[in-house]
């Protein structure tokens, strides 16, 4: 009888799930080329928190999906945009990014906080660094003042 009614709660996660998602693609097809990659530093660093709530949880399966997608995030996302012909620094964050996967595979496997927080540790300066430059009048496209 009651298995066909949906339950009153659902409609509205539903809608606010279906908000979050129009909103976030909309940030990413309005975005620079400089913000996609800040938006994806933010999704890793989301991705390992939760994957810690989750451990202290014990909830295996959202720790599993949350370092599934922090590891896609950099392989897929990080990793395969940097262009290597660019030099040291590129081939320096590909392995760089290729650790923290390895690392938070580890972690996946042996549900180990202390992997996950290397990781953050390892990430957090180049994420700072990132966010840096996305500050500087260059890539904000905004005028410098010129030597007189």
């Amino acid at each position: 009888m009651y298995g066909n009614m949906s339950s009153p709660f659902s409609a509205r996660n539903q809608r606010a799930t279906l908000y979050a998602k129009v909103g976030l693609e909309t940030d990413v097809q309005a975005a620079s080329p400089h913000r996609l990659v800040a938006m994806l530093f933010d999704g890793v660093f989301d991705a390992m928190a939760q994957a810690t709530q989750a451990i202290q949880m014990g909830n295996v399966e959202l720790k599993g999906r949350a370092l599934s997608r922090a590891v896609r995030i950099l392989d897929e996302g990080l990793r395969a945009g940097l262009d290597l012909s660019a030099g040291q620094l590129a081939t320096d964050l590909r392995d760089l990014y290729g650790y923290v996967c390895t690392r938070l595979t580890q972690a996946n496997l042996r549900s180990d906080i202390s992997a996950i927080e290397e990781c953050q540790r390892l990430l957090s300066p180049v994420r700072e660094a990132w966010t840096a430059i996305g500050q500087s009048p260059a890539a904000t496209g905004a005028p410098t003042a010129r030597a007189a």
